[in-house]
């Protein structure tokens, strides 16, 4: 009797509502409701993280550079070149790449990469030639034009470096570049002589 009688209490201290209006709450429900309320409320309110994170802060400097990078192309007389674009050539070895080595540095499938491959040769960028070690594969190259494009590629990157370096400052700069480089030493696709 003392269990079905605690039970009722219980039953009718819970949140709910009772003939339409509003059942008050026990203090230890109260207590238990406003923890339960502040920790999903800290979960879906505090949006602020999705905007401030590393990743997120990276990833928007990357796409302001990168855009101004296609700028500078664009007005050099590049303006074919595209993101896409950029992602085939930085992973491409100046002495020629595998396909599917491409496909693997760009983090790509290699029927993405194969499609990305095509619009840079139907520009006239980069050529596909047999591998002398192994005719059934192919190799990525740059062709002549590919190179000239390159060349202009590396000067819009310094020039887009040198107008971060102005607005960031040089000791700004220089910590964040020794930082990304170490941070991702192991992630890079290149070595030094490509």
């Amino acid at each position: 009797m003392i269990d079905a009688a605690r039970r009722q209490r219980r039953c009718a201290d819970r949140p709910f509502e009772r003939g339409g209006l509003p059942v008050v709450l026990a203090s230890h429900d109260l207590d238990r409701s406003t923890r339960k309320a502040n920790l999903v409320k800290s979960r879906t309110s505090g949006t602020a993280w999705r905007h401030a994170n590393i990743g997120r802060l990276l990833n928007n400097a990357v796409r302001r550079f990168e855009g101004r990078v296609l700028e500078l192309m664009s007005e050099k007389g590049h303006d074919e070149t595209r993101i896409a674009h950029v992602s085939l050539t930085r992973n491409l070895d100046v002495e020629g790449t595998r396909l599917t080595e491409l496909a693997r540095r760009a983090s790509m499938s290699k029927q993405a990469m194969g499609e990305l491959v095509d619009q840079c040769a139907e520009l006239g960028l980069v050529d596909r030639i047999a591998d002398p070690t192994d005719r059934r594969a192919r190799i990525v190259m740059f062709t002549p034009a590919g190179r000239k494009w390159l060349d202009a590629f590396r000067d819009a990157v310094d020039i887009a470096e040198q107008e971060m370096r102005a607005e960031l400052g040089k000791t700004t700069m220089d910590a964040i570049l020794k930082g990304l480089a170490v941070y991702g030493a192991k992630f890079d696709t290149l070595d030094n002589t490509n």
